[in-house]
């Protein structure tokens, strides 16, 4: 069972940054491949990146290719996401999610487990 928790949502001005981070509980967190994704409202959840358990390989939607970056910390159970050059179509709810398999995907239903969400906002 692995239980996560993000946080760093907020509001932000085009152009910004902001970084989100996503604690997970349990000794077992370097056993997950992680990934963010994003729902906005009235939109179906998109997937914004992904890295695996060692954190040696990404991978990114082309939306956010080049602004985006994950990373994780194994030794602290934290997966980043960091954000630049924020336009207002970021504007999402951010989630990150955990899964058992060991390479980055882009598919929502492969991921076990599951963030309640952070807010980020992006104001033209």
């Amino acid at each position: 069972q692995v239980q996560l928790v993000e946080s760093g949502g907020g509001l932000v001005q085009a152009g910004g940054s902001l970084r989100l981070s996503c604690a997970a509980s349990g000794r077992t967190f370097s056993s997950y491949a992680m990934g963010w994704f994003r729902q906005a409202p009235g939109k179906e959840r998109e997937f914004v990146a992904a890295i695996t358990r060692s954190g040696s390989n990404t991978y990114y939607a082309d939306s956010v290719k080049g602004r985006f970056t994950i990373s994780r910390d194994n030794a602290k159970n934290t997966v980043y996401l960091q954000m630049n050059s924020l336009k207002p179509e970021d504007t999402a709810v951010y989630y990150c999610a955990a899964h058992s398999g060991g390479a980055t995907t882009s598919y929502a239903a492969m991921y076990n487990y599951w963030g309640q969400g952070t807010q980020v906002t992006v104001s033209s």
